[in-house]
């Protein structure tokens, strides 16, 4: 069965004191576009991902968002720098010494320097990262295709209602068709007789009439449209990426409609080339968001 291009996955996993948290949102592009926003220690990363996505997600503009957060065990622990400590205890000696005031230096004033103490992250082997990160990233994708699959079985539900919907109107208008010369007939020799019976060379009456015939001729047109149809058909319940080609065939579909409506010649058949085209339409709009 088709699928979507929209949905929304989120995934979590746990290594080492992290914690690893993975949203994926996708939308309807023309091509596959992976935008990924990371922590650094996960930059190394990025090509896996990329490529672990895009595995599964074939078509589409594909954000990702990953949080990283320390958790249960020491991600980060805290570190003196001793050279700056050193170098703030010596100002406060010589300011103590030039300004003749007294008092110790106490730890907290110390502490309470910028950088003096800082935390340094604890470092976590890449094969560990890579572990949690792809838990955390297969649990979102996953989560994922289940709503781009439940918005596909929804979309494929309602392109093969209209192509019902084609198909019924495709019967009216080949009903039609053939009526159409026949009464253009009828009329021309109706105006014929009102003009006088030495009024028009028969043959050259004849010639008119095949002429009107040939050009309102869409036989053609509907065979092409019919082995369309039963494409596009055929594309709905396939489980692989079908987007572009049914965003052909409704190209080809329109083609085809268009040319029949050029060919009408009548109200009643324009009527239904112009809902037929409607409903093309409304599947065009469908096709543009299936993978």
């Amino acid at each position: 069965m088709i699928k979507s291009m929209t949905g929304y996955g989120r995934g979590q996993a746990q290594v080492d004191g992290l914690s690893f948290s993975v949203e994926i949102r996708a939308v309807n592009h023309r091509y596959g576009d992976i935008n990924i926003k990371a922590p650094r220690l996960l930059m190394s990363l990025e090509p896996q991902i990329k490529k672990r996505i895009a595995s599964t997600v074939k078509r589409g503009k594909v954000d990702v968002f990953i949080s990283q957060e320390a958790c249960g065990q020491i991600a980060a622990q805290p570190v003196v720098n001793k050279p700056l400590a050193d170098a703030y205890m010596q100002v406060f000696a010589q300011m103590t010494e030039d300004y003749n005031v007294t008092g110790g230096v106490s730890l907290n004033l110390l502490l309470a320097q910028k950088d003096v103490l800082t935390l340094e992250e604890v470092d976590v082997e890449e094969k560990d990262l890579s572990a949690g990160l792809t838990a955390a990233l297969d649990a979102a994708l996953q989560a994922l295709q289940v709503m781009r699959k439940k918005e596909g079985e929804a979309t494929a539900a309602d392109i093969q209602q209209r192509l019902g919907l084609l198909t019924e109107l495709l019967q009216k208008i080949v009903a039609r068709a053939p009526q159409v010369p026949m009464e253009w007939q009828q009329k021309l020799k109706e105006r014929l007789a009102r003009l006088g019976d030495d009024v028009g060379d028969p043959q050259r009456v004849a010639q008119e009439i095949a002429i009107f015939a040939d050009r309102c001729d869409i036989s053609e047109e509907v065979t092409r449209f019919n082995s369309h149809l039963d494409q596009f058909s055929g594309l709905v319940e396939q489980a692989e990426p079908v987007g572009r080609q049914m965003d052909f065939l409704v190209q080809e579909l329109n083609r085809e409609a268009n040319t029949m409506g050029s060919k009408s010649n009548d109200a009643e058949l324009t009527r239904q080339v112009v809902l037929l085209k409607s409903e093309l339409e409304k599947i065009r709009e469908q096709v543009q968001n299936i993978e």
